[in-house]
């Protein structure tokens, strides 16, 4: 078998912190929050990368969005990823989870020839869980799920994962290709090589696919595509943190504040 070829599927996302939610649109208003790749598709991208420093071949990154995201994801060119491929156009926007990844999908069946397609274990701004399932269901491969650690089989065409369970944990193996979910927090993502930077900025490095050239159906993609409706926005109510002031003397306090740490207990 030639060396593997590997898609990481990664999601840019607005910082937790900065996010918003409009109103009217019951839609994330990411405008004025700022950009990163989800952290669990970090983690995943790792994984491919050190796949890549064993067994040799590419690391391409696939992902949807605006272009303006263009600068965040050249961040995984300069950690040694080959290329990205950005599908962007208005009809995807909106899209809840079927069809992102019906629209993922289309983008690797374009690409042709992929081993391996590795994925976060969900995104900072959704937290569903549901997109490695969805490929491997669109794609109609097999899928390992919540990895801890993976190696290949390049010779039988076999991928074999680890996964933690409760008290242990199991050794899985499936054929390729196959989908991978990655367990956040499992590797730590290396840092940018600024001796890839010359790389990470040449402009062959990065496409840019629209529904047009997917072929995608426009039944399945965007709003459109989309079963899921938030059918209304209610804030969480906060409670204020009880907070009693006691005074006296040092003596006096001192005995005051025994009692409350003896009823406490």
């Amino acid at each position: 078998m030639a060396e593997p070829r590997i898609v990481v599927c990664v999601k840019v996302v607005p910082k937790p912190e900065e996010v918003r939610v409009n109103p009217e649109t019951r839609l994330l208003d990411r405008a004025s929050a700022r950009a990163e790749i989800n952290p669990p598709d970090m983690n995943a991208l790792e994984l491919a990368l050190s796949l890549k420093d064993r067994y040799g071949g590419t690391v391409e990154i696939l992902t949807m969005g605006p272009p303006y995201f263009e600068p965040t994801l050249r961040v995984g060119l300069a950690m040694g990823a080959d290329c990205i491929t950005l599908l962007s156009d208005r009809a995807f926007g909106g899209a809840d989870t079927l069809a992102t990844t019906y629209t993922l999908t289309q983008g690797i069946r374009k690409l042709g020839a992929v081993d391996l397609v590795i994925c976060g274990e969900e995104s900072s701004d959704g937290a569903t869980g549901q997109v490695p399932q969805g490929l491997a269901e669109w794609l109609d491969w097999p899928q390992l799920t919540l990895l801890t650690a993976i190696e290949l089989d390049l010779k039988t065409r076999a991928a074999r994962g680890r996964r933690s369970i409760h008290g242990g944990y199991e050794l899985l193996e499936v054929p390729l290709p196959c989908v991978v979910s990655v367990k956040s927090a499992c590797n730590e993502p290396r840092f940018m090589d600024y001796r890839l930077k010359a790389k990470a900025a040449e402009a062959q490095r990065f496409t840019v696919w629209n529904a047009e050239a997917l072929g995608t159906d426009p039944q399945y993609t965007g709003q459109a595509g989309s079963p899921t409706i938030v059918s209304g926005l209610a804030e969480a109510s906060t409670r204020e943190r009880r907070r009693e002031k006691i005074t006296g003397t040092p003596e006096e306090i001192a005995r005051a504040l025994a009692k409350v740490i003896k009823e406490s207990i």
